[in-house]
């Protein structure tokens, strides 16, 4: 551990890491509209909470269904912290989990989760109505339904700033174009994970999208409509979450062990890289220099995709370092307690390096 004892004593500042996940602040924490403050209206909220809860940890719409929260949904209070009202309009019911006793509640369940842990996502969102055309950007009272949304669905949304210059890029053709080569540029600035382009549409009172969502290589597509733009822009953020969930999920017992070394740490990383392994039970196995060892739960497409938001690169087989040289034991003499051989290093499965 001789590694991290200098890292305390010479890192006095540290440097930004080119990672863009972010990690969803009140992931646990769910509001749902009431009409007013019953018991009946509390309870049927609550509810709501509930099952909005398991939607945005899972991305399946059938796990709120799962036989093995029965319980749970008979008596939710067993998991929440807290609750309240708070006025409106409109008027909601807050409610706050408890992340260790939900986390526990849908892992017995046998339901995949999703950690805090999430792809930022830059949002080029352009309305359509009939009082014209506009792109909605950082600050604008247009945004505040898309961040309402994104918040209800546990997604880390970044708007961009809606200047002259990024009106010419993000027009109706561009943003329901197939190719993202016209958003990209615009959008590098920004530093975000995914990129989704959405174009919504007024039509005899009615709202339409069509959005596209871009990760890495893997895209996403669909439409959705809504009565209003509140809606809509929930619908929107729901398709999203349930497209993203299944790259990320960590399924209780679907995947084997698996050791992950990662090289070029520091201290900065060692956090970083901790918090984007919690999903996956890390435990920590060793450290040599600049190489980090953890044993991880999960499959191997399952970590690929969560270390990509951290930029890092898979190590191929032939560029793995050379295991260190095991110095052989000689026989012992006759009468001498016999020397044991040190355990062979374990070897990792899979290697990344940042």
């Amino acid at each position: 551990m001789r590694f991290f004892r200098s890292l305390f004593v010479g890192c006095l500042s540290l440097v930004s890491l080119a990672s863009h996940a972010e990690t969803v602040k009140s992931l646990y924490q769910v509001r749902e509209p009431v009409t007013s403050q019953s018991p009946d209206e509390r309870d049927q909220a609550t509810q709501r909470a509930l099952d909005t809860l398991v939607l945005r940890l899972t991305g399946d719409a059938k796990a709120v269904q799962s036989p093995g929260l029965a319980d749970i949904r008979k008596d939710p209070q067993q998991i929440i912290s807290q609750y309240g009202f708070e006025a409106g309009p409109p008027e909601v019911l807050k409610v706050d989990f408890d992340p260790a006793s939900t986390g526990q509640a849908l892992r017995r369940a046998g339901l995949s989760l999703w950690g805090a842990n999430r792809p930022s996502i830059l949002t080029w969102w352009l309305n359509d109505s009939t009082e014209g055309s506009s792109l909605v950007g950082d600050g604008q009272a247009s945004a505040e339904p898309l961040r309402r949304a994104a918040q209800h669905r546990g997604l880390p949304l970044r708007l961009p700033l809606a200047d002259l210059s990024e009106q010419l890029v993000a027009t109706a053709p561009n943003l329901e174009g197939t190719d993202a080569a016209p958003l990209r540029e615009a959008s590098d600035r920004y530093n975000a994970d995914a990129l989704l382009a959405v174009h919504a549409r007024e039509e005899g009172g009615q709202w339409q999208a069509k959005w596209h969502l871009w990760l890495g290589d893997q895209k996403e597509a669909g439409s959705v409509q809504g009565a209003d733009q509140a809606v809509l822009a929930d619908a929107v953020m729901l398709a999203v979450n349930q497209r993203l969930a299944p790259r990320f999920v960590v399924k209780p017992g679907a995947s084997g062990e698996q050791l992950l070394e990662v090289q070029g740490m520091s201290l900065e990383r060692y956090a970083t890289l901790g918090r984007l392994l919690e999903p996956f039970g890390a435990r920590l196995v060793n450290v040599d220099a600049d190489r980090i060892l953890y044993r991880v739960n999960g499959s191997a497409e399952q970590l690929r995709s969560q270390l990509s938001l951290a930029k890092l690169q898979e190590v191929a087989a032939g560029e793995a370092p050379a295991p260190a040289p095991v110095t052989p034991v000689q026989p012992a003499a006759e009468g001498a307690t016999p020397v044991v051989a040190p355990a062979p290093a374990p070897v990792p499965q899979l290697r990344f390096r940042w």
